[in-house]
């Protein structure tokens, strides 16, 4: 694992968190490397049933670090730094398992983003949200246009994106960007607890479901529908018999019965 990550796992709720305290754990291309390796830790994790996502020190995330993309030519930062940073990020928002996003530190731009691939957001009350990357002459290159929208809905990110508007944590819960405001020092322990109640709710159902919310709002629609598909089939008689029939070399027999 990057040092710059820890994963403890504790009674089925995973803690990750971002190691970087020096850089206010802003994002560098080998940790986005490493947490899509995480993501696909975690997801074949059985004894994680939920994920909390938080950073070290007094910092969530600061986004991408300003010198690991700066220098990018244009095709490389197209190219790596915006599309790598999707799939890493697309990853993240399709865990099987829920994941709450214990903020406790700003949330501007890509840590927006970050902080957007979570089910649920809970932000100490000092915490800003915002995106200023136009003010960089940038734009939000890790879906911070396109999930944020689909969650939060396009005026809100009209305002930060477009007009720099910074937003308080209450102002954040108002607007859909956070769903608790907690008192500094408070964002994980109310992520246990939040964590704690969701994992006392049937662990299929809360998969699926969480599945279905995703591809109602535009979140991998495909892949949400062949899974399912696939889960109906893979526990039919047919699957048994077609892959009985392969392996003694003769046509199957379905007898076009349904399980």
């Amino acid at each position: 694992m990057s040092g710059a990550f820890s994963l403890e796992v504790a009674s089925g709720i995973g803690t990750l968190r971002i190691m970087r305290e020096a850089k206010r754990n802003a994002l560098d291309t080998q940790m986005m490397d490493a947490l899509a390796d995480l993501c696909r830790q975690i997801e074949r994790r059985e004894d994680i049933g939920v994920l909390i996502l938080t950073g070290s020190g007094r910092s969530f995330c600061a986004g991408g670090d300003i010198s690991a993309w700066s220098g990018e030519g244009a095709t490389r930062f197209a190219r790596h730094w915006v599309r790598d940073g999707h799939e890493v990020f697309d990853r993240l928002a399709r865990l099987r398992q829920p994941v709450i996003a214990a903020l406790n530190g700003p949330v501007l731009g890509g840590g927006l983003e970050l902080a957007s691939c979570a089910d649920y957001r809970i932000a100490e009350d000092h915490v800003r949200f915002g995106q200023p990357e136009t003010g960089l002459g940038i734009i939000a290159g890790w879906s911070g246009t396109q999930r944020a929208v689909r969650r939060f809905g396009a005026q809100i990110v009209r305002r930060m994106a477009l007009f720099g508007e910074v937003l308080t944590a209450q102002q954040a819960v108002q607007a859909g960007l956070a769903d608790q405001v907690v008192p500094e020092g408070e964002a994980l322990a109310t992520a246990r607890a939040v964590a704690q109640a969701a994992l006392t709710r049937g662990p299929l159902a809360t998969e699926l479901t969480k599945m279905l919310i995703n591809a109602a709002e535009g979140e991998e629609r495909e892949r949400v529908l062949e899974s399912l598909a696939g889960r109906i089939a893979a526990a039919s008689e047919e699957l048994r018999e077609g892959v009985s029939a392969f392996k003694e070399k003769r046509p199957p027999d379905f007898g076009g019965k349904e399980d």
